[in-house]
């Protein structure tokens, strides 16, 4: 047990499970994020308001030793709204003194080819979203080695798990295969694609923000082997008890779709990551922590398990 607070910004899938890991070590929580309600182990705190206005993100950072940023804004506002909360939360954590450990994925290298993702690879995204984690990486980067606070980043596949509703592999895959239905996934299927599960992400966080060796850089949070999305589908299914059924909506569909609906129209953007090999190599964090994923044989119907736990309101 710890006596330092760790506040947690963002009580999503994977802050609530960071949380929660925090929570079971006994070390004292402070959660933070807009309505001040969250359902969260007995003994943490939450504390609510915006976290983009600095006067009220310092005051949640107080007596912090480490800050971890895990909120998102809306997906469509990202270029405008993110940078600024970052800002925000990164002020309030130097202010405390404390140490800062972001959420990241890797939406920042843009389209490979199909190589595999390492850590060394440049940040060439070109699209709004991409362009806009590239920045932000670049900025918490810089205030670390301006010697401002110290930083670390973890940076996650697509993700799946408990509470993962809204990810590529969430909703709209393991409901469906519950029911026996259609499961909707994008692009080729066939592609083979790294996916990243929430509890083994939010591990990671804290062993980042354990580890002095893990400041001024970003890591690759460990995710099991990649196999193709149809693979991935058919483990959940198979757990699930049912035969796979997959609709794989193509850039075509995401096209025409998207001139009726705004949410398919902000996939465009990332469709690269589903139609190519998408081959995350975390081997790095794994060597140096000597930590390593769930594999998707125990990941996955865990997941399916807390999908059945939690139907459709």
């Amino acid at each position: 047990m710890t006596n330092e607070l760790h506040v947690v910004f963002g009580t999503g899938a994977i802050g609530l499970s960071a949380i929660e890991i925090l929570a079971e070590r006994g070390t004292p929580v402070r959660a933070v994020n807009r309505s001040g309600r969250a359902e969260v182990p007995d003994g943490v705190e939450v504390m609510g308001g915006d976290a983009s206005d600095p006067e009220f993100a310092t005051a949640a950072s107080a007596g912090a030793s480490v800050v971890y940023q895990c909120l998102n804004p809306p997906y469509a506002q990202w270029p405008q709204m993110f940078p600024p909360l970052q800002a925000s939360v990164l002020e309030a954590a130097s202010a405390s003194g404390a140490k800062y450990v972001a959420m990241d994925n890797l939406y920042a290298y843009g389209p490979t080819s199909g190589a595999a993702l390492t850590e060394d690879l440049p940040y060439a995204a070109t699209g709004s979203k991409g362009s806009t984690r590239a920045r932000m990486a670049h900025d918490l980067l810089d205030a670390h080695r301006s010697g401002k606070l110290r930083v670390t980043i973890g940076q996650a596949s697509d993700y799946f798990g408990p509470r993962g509703l809204l990810s590529a592999m969430g909703e709209r895959v393991f409901y469906p295969a519950i029911a026996g239905k259609k499961a909707q996934v994008m692009g080729n299927p066939d592609q083979p694609h790294s996916y990243s599960y929430i509890p083994d992400i939010a591990t990671s966080l804290v062993t980042l923000a354990d580890h002095d060796e893990a400041d001024g850089a970003a890591w690759h949070l460990p995710n099991a082997p990649a196999i193709t999305t149809r693979q991935f589908v058919d483990k959940i299914y198979a757990a699930a008890g049912n035969e796979p059924q997959i609709q794989a909506i193509s850039r075509t569909m995401v096209n025409v779709l998207g001139i009726f609906n705004g949410q398919v129209r902000e996939l465009k953007e990332m469709l690269y990551e589903f139609e190519e090999p998408y081959l995350v190599d975390s081997s790095r964090f794994e060597s140096t922590f000597d930590a390593h994923a769930t594999p998707l044989d125990e990941a996955i119907p865990a997941t399916v398990e807390w999908f059945r736990a939690h139907p459709r309101k």
